[in-house]
């Protein structure tokens, strides 16, 4: 998903809330408030429409939400929460910081709704995510997603990792943090080296995330950059 479709998601999202909390919308101030022209506004709206949103036009006044209707709570499975934080912090990289503002404040609803097991979680992996400025570079990883679930669970992970010299060891790790950079890195404690150590995910070659917990590391990201770096 580019940065343009990221964008009009969080341009969606929140002219579907402005239309739940106020009578009445024209397009006029839509467009003013998402500095965006009157012409994607109506685009926008029939974008909802054909969603299933059921918007009365009113004409020469504006938008408004049926009467009665309200928008359901929101269900996402845990993956599917980690994957919208990850791509929050990639929106926090943009320029613009309209739409920075804007996708923050669809981000800080959808948090609302998420069940309380979930808040916690997506807040730590928030808070265990960073990305740096090389985001036009290509990246393979096909473990993101069970490794969010581990760091923000505390379950030991076993990985087959092959390093620089190409030399195959298993390890035994506890997911720590994720950071973007030219490839993915996990930051993780391993038990073989008895020390916190960087791991490509590319290099990863087989990985299982065990049934154990580990004890969560008293620390947060920026503690460990001053501690170790």
């Amino acid at each position: 998903m580019n940065q343009n479709e990221l964008k009009r998601i969080s341009r969606l999202t929140a002219i579907l809330t402005q239309l739940q909390t106020r009578r009445l919308l024209t397009s006029t101030e839509l467009a003013e408030k998402f500095s965006v022209s009157v012409r994607t506004i109506y685009r926008d709206i029939r974008a909802l429409e054909q969603a299933g949103v059921p918007i009365i036009t009113e004409e020469g006044k504006g938008y408004a939400l049926m009467e009665g209707y309200k928008i359901p709570p929101v269900m996402f499975t845990e993956a599917e929460a980690n994957a919208l934080i990850t791509a929050e912090q990639l929106v926090l990289k943009n320029k613009d910081a309209s739409f920075i503002k804007d996708y923050s404040e669809a981000i800080e609803k959808i948090k609302a709704v998420l069940i309380y097991s979930q808040k916690d979680k997506v807040n730590l992996l928030s808070e265990r995510t960073r990305f740096n400025q090389n985001l036009n570079r290509e990246r393979n990883s096909n473990n993101l997603s069970e490794l969010q679930f581990a760091l923000t669970n505390f379950y030991l992970t076993k990985i087959d990792y092959v390093n620089v010299e190409e030399q195959l060891t298993t390890r035994i790790i506890e997911p720590f943090a994720l950071l973007s950079t030219e490839n993915w890195l996990l930051v993780a404690y391993c038990q073989l080296r008895k020390e916190f150590r960087y791991f490509r995910l590319d290099r990863i070659k087989k990985l299982q995330v065990l049934a154990k917990h580990f004890e969560p590391h008293k620390m947060t990201l920026q503690e460990y950059f001053d501690k170790f770096y």
